[in-house]
């Protein structure tokens, strides 16, 4: 199998070096507007850098790896579709509902695969507690607690490009929280701070936010982010129903002290970061797509997932500028 990667940043960088030890993978070709950095990528992996899009398109390859920025996902998913191509896609679609509804009209013009990479799917903690909820193990679900919580913040020129708070970060926990539940948000109310930092004024953006989501069944959740927990990353989610509580993101690397006296020590190496923290769970949906496009499963996380967490990343940023509760009913895409 032939895969072309598109971005060899951060996260294209680790997407890269997975693919290109995978047993299925025969040649990876990489590319990047910083045609060095692709270069310097490639040799390094023993792989091939081409010099432009164009060319991993021309080149031709069996599937197409997107981890350009975010600006380019959206036509980049739409090229592939058009050239009949499998593409997995680093959230999100398009940082706006417009782009995302007209590159999934693409896909599902082309008849494609989309697959959106929202890792905490494969990740074992989360697996864990989507099966418990599901077996029943914790009765009748009546509360999660959701969040995310980055060490530091982003360079203060990525912010404007972010979509915010709530569509770059938050937007995992509104996915698994549908994913672990099974259930659908209705009603959210949300609420953010910008007192740190100026750029996250400067970017009409918040630091830090909160929300409440009550799902279809009743249960009530929150979710919390905030780019400044300089304690370390810490992402975790709590679900409590009439028979049992459990929790994900609770080990001896959490971010997090007691003041108890017989409360567990603090951390001697806590999480820093999302790639450290995540590492097995990228790598587990990149061999999930790779098994895609060999036609041995179905896709883990089709395109439409994306649009599901946008919307409601979309009624929470209305939500904190109105001062309201918002329907998930407003918001357009809900037959998309």
């Amino acid at each position: 199998m032939r895969i072309g990667l598109i971005g060899t940043g951060r996260i294209g960088t680790f997407h890269a070096t997975a693919l290109s030890r995978h047993r299925e993978v025969g040649s990876l070709i990489v590319t990047d507007a910083d045609t060095a950095r692709a270069q310097e990528l490639a040799d390094r992996l023993g792989e091939t850098a081409a010099p432009s899009v164009d060319d991993i398109f021309t080149w031709g390859v069996d599937a197409i790896v997107i981890t350009a920025a975010t600006s380019a996902h959206a036509e980049l998913i739409g090229r592939a579709a058009r050239s009949g191509l499998p593409v997995f896609c680093e959230k999100p679609i398009a940082l706006d509902l417009p782009g995302t509804l007209a590159a999934l009209a693409e896909v599902d013009a082309a008849g494609t695969v989309l697959q959106l990479g929202f890792q905490r799917r494969f990740d074992a903690g989360y697996t864990a507690a989507r099966e418990a909820v599901r077996s029943g193990r914790l009765g009748r679900l009546h509360t999660v607690r959701a969040m995310t919580s980055d060490q530091s913040p982003p360079p203060a020129d990525y912010l404007p490009l972010s979509g915010g708070l709530y569509r770059d970060c938050l937007v995992h926990d509104f996915d698994i929280l549908r994913w672990v539940t099974g259930h659908d948000v209705v009603e959210v109310y949300a609420t953010g701070s910008d007192a740190g930092p100026a750029m996250f004024r400067e970017a009409n953006d918040v630091d830090t936010a909160a929300a409440v989501l009550t799902l279809d069944d009743g249960t009530l959740a929150t979710a919390t982010a905030t780019r400044l927990n300089g304690a370390g990353y810490d992402v975790r989610m709590e679900l409590a129903g009439e028979l049992d509580q459990i929790g994900v993101g609770l080990d001896d690397r959490t971010p997090i002290a007691s003041t108890e006296p017989a409360g567990p020590p603090p951390a001697d190496k806590p999480w820093m970061g999302f790639l450290e923290r995540f590492g097995p769970a990228y790598e587990a949906e990149l061999a999930a797509f790779v098994e895609v496009v060999r036609g041995e499963r179905a896709n883990p996380c089709d395109g439409r997932e994306a649009l599901h967490a946008l919307r409601i990343a979309e009624a929470c940023e209305l939500s904190r500028h109105e001062r309201r509760p918002v329907r998930l009913s407003e918001i357009p895409g809900a037959r998309g």
